[in-house]
């Protein structure tokens, strides 16, 4: 039997619950899947067939040592899924530049790293949200995860950001803040093996913009239309073969915006679909066993 890594964070050593639900899967592929935290360092990781990232939600608080020891996997020969050189890519939202010069519609963004704007030139935020014709807009770094350090601001409140924004940069982004995040939420759409396997939609609380449950927000399997689908999957297929992969969304004006693809540790929702785990499996006993 081939024995694997679940790669966790300290929070999480014994994995979360739905990642849990990957271990009975796995094992009646012949793989035993065991929880690894990440950076704990007296784990040796080279007797491991594969790695595969899973609650690792603490990366970017320390993004160069999390790289390094992608780096050290590889050069020690341990598979990681997903792949090393996907999650260099992935782990700074600057991808998304890159997809949607592949023509992806990726929710309009500014790039604080502008080669118009070295990083001692000021930029007044309120001045740019006028420019750009934005009346909201969520600020946010470019290496983050679970909303950290993310702001929602109005042109009328831009002037109390600015600090904030300027403690951000040069790996700051703003995105347009899509109203429709609030009253039609947002879509994870779930794909193994770049199959898609379900999908929900996520929803803020009442008065808030972040649709993580950590600050309230909820989730519920839905069907997502056709168009959504087909955006998601386009934007699957724009890179190189994933193990899995989890694309988010919102539609706004029937066009579907991609806000994030995530690659390296996102939740995905095994729990809400009966066949999600055992997909997984399968996706990942494809690789391990190849």
């Amino acid at each position: 039997m081939k024995r694997i890594a679940l790669a966790t964070s300290s929070k999480y050593s014994k994995l979360t619950d739905d990642d849990r639900l990957l271990i009975a899967p796995l094992a009646k592929l012949g793989i035993q899947a065991e929880a690894a935290v990440w950076d704990d360092a007296h784990t040796e990781w080279s007797p491991y067939a594969a790695v595969v990232l899973r609650s690792c939600w603490d990366y970017h608080l320390k993004p160069e040592s999390f790289l390094r020891w992608i780096s050290r996997l590889e050069a020690e020969g341990v598979s990681v899924f997903n792949s090393a050189p996907l999650v260099r890519w992935n782990a700074d939202k600057v991808y998304l530049r890159a997809l949607e010069a592949k023509g992806i519609h990726v929710v309009p963004t500014f790039w604080a790293d502008d080669p118009r704007h070295n990083a001692q030139t000021p930029i007044s935020l309120k001045d740019k949200l006028r420019e750009l014709g934005w009346q909201n807009a969520v600020i946010k770094p470019r290496v983050s995860a679970t909303a950290h350090r993310t702001l929602l601001v109005s042109v009328a409140d831009a002037e109390d950001a600015q600090s904030h924004f300027d403690d951000l940069r040069p790996g700051v982004m703003v995105q347009k803040f899509m109203k429709d995040v609030a009253s039609e939420g947002e879509w994870s759409l779930i794909f193994f093996a770049c199959q898609f396997s379900h999908a929900v939609l996520k929803k803020p609380r009442s008065g808030d913009f972040r649709v993580q449950n950590d600050f309230g927000g909820t989730s519920q399997v839905g069907e997502p239309p056709p168009n959504v689908l087909a955006a998601a999957t386009r934007a699957v297929r724009a890179v190189d073969a994933t193990v899995y992969a989890r694309v988010d969304g919102v539609v706004e004006d029937g066009q579907f915006h991609l806000m994030e693809l995530e690659l390296i540790e996102p939740a995905l929702f095994l729990a809400d679909h009966p066949e999600a785990a055992s997909r997984f499996a399968e996706a990942i006993a494809l690789q391990v066993q190849a």
